[in-house]
């Protein structure tokens, strides 16, 4: 089993939601990142989102974008990150899952970054622009490795894509509950209600809620309905205008 599985397991067994923040790493610089990490275990992650800047981040919404920007400013790149990670696992054990682009991981070369990210301690990976129908030597690699590859679905999804991704995904399944990029409002509704409900069935694997959670009130309500969530464009708010996120995913924590 791998970590990230297991965390899931423990919280499943105490009756309780994975909260799983995201950052980007570098933003606004690698030290900063380091303290965030730090801060957000302290305050109730279960594991971390990492963001890899990228120069054309099709998912993402103008907060995380930005976010995108001052960390390339800062020199920060996939190899960097790396780097970045095998040094903090010297602080912390806490899961940390790198959401990239595949254009990264393209140019680094597929089985040299799972090979290097399993090293250094990367628990798993997101990556949005890749669907598994185009996946299959990364997927095979990956497994190889026993490195998480974390696929994405919609409320668009249909059940054969259901299928595809839960074949696809270990760690969990990343659900976007809306059609469209990061930070976007979070609409809850009895669609998001029964399409979670028929992932569950057909996946039998976690499932995390992403993409327009920015207050506790959502958080509370989308928990309800899967076994974890992930807030991002809030938190990199936050970062953005120098303000403290500790307390701000504290409350998270505290109303799933």
């Amino acid at each position: 089993m791998s970590t990230i599985s297991g965390v899931f397991k423990k919280l499943k067994k105490e009756g309780k939601k994975a909260l799983i923040p995201y950052i980007m790493a570098g933003d606004p610089s690698l030290n900063n990142t380091e303290n965030f990490i730090l801060e957000l275990e302290e305050a109730g992650a279960d594991m971390i989102e990492l963001g890899v800047p990228f120069t054309d981040p099709l998912a993402d919404g103008p907060t995380i974008q930005r976010a995108h920007e001052r960390a390339l400013r800062q020199g920060v790149t996939l190899r960097k990150i790396l780097a970045f990670v095998e040094g903090i696992r010297q602080k912390t054990k806490i899961p940390l899952i790198l959401m990239t682009y595949y254009n990264p991981v393209f140019k680094y070369g597929i089985e040299a970054f799972i090979k290097e990210a399993v090293r250094v301690g990367v628990d798993g990976v997101i990556v949005p622009d890749l669907i598994p129908d185009e996946a299959k030597d990364f997927i095979r690699i990956a497994r190889e490795h026993g490195f998480d590859t974390i696929f994405l679905l919609a409320p668009t999804s249909t059940e054969e894509r259901i299928r595809k991704v839960s074949t696809a995904s270990k760690g969990f399944i990343y659900y976007v509950s809306i059609t469209g990029i990061t930070g976007a409002k979070l609409l809850m509704d009895d669609s998001m209600k029964n399409t979670l409900e028929s992932i569950k069935e057909i996946a039998k694997r976690p499932v995390a809620v992403g993409f327009g959670i920015s207050n506790p009130e959502e958080a509370s309500l989308a928990a309800s309905l899967a076994d974890g969530i992930i807030v991002g464009s809030a938190i990199v708010r936050l970062i953005a205008e120098g303000k403290n996120i500790k307390g701000f995913v504290k409350a998270i924590k505290e109303a799933i």
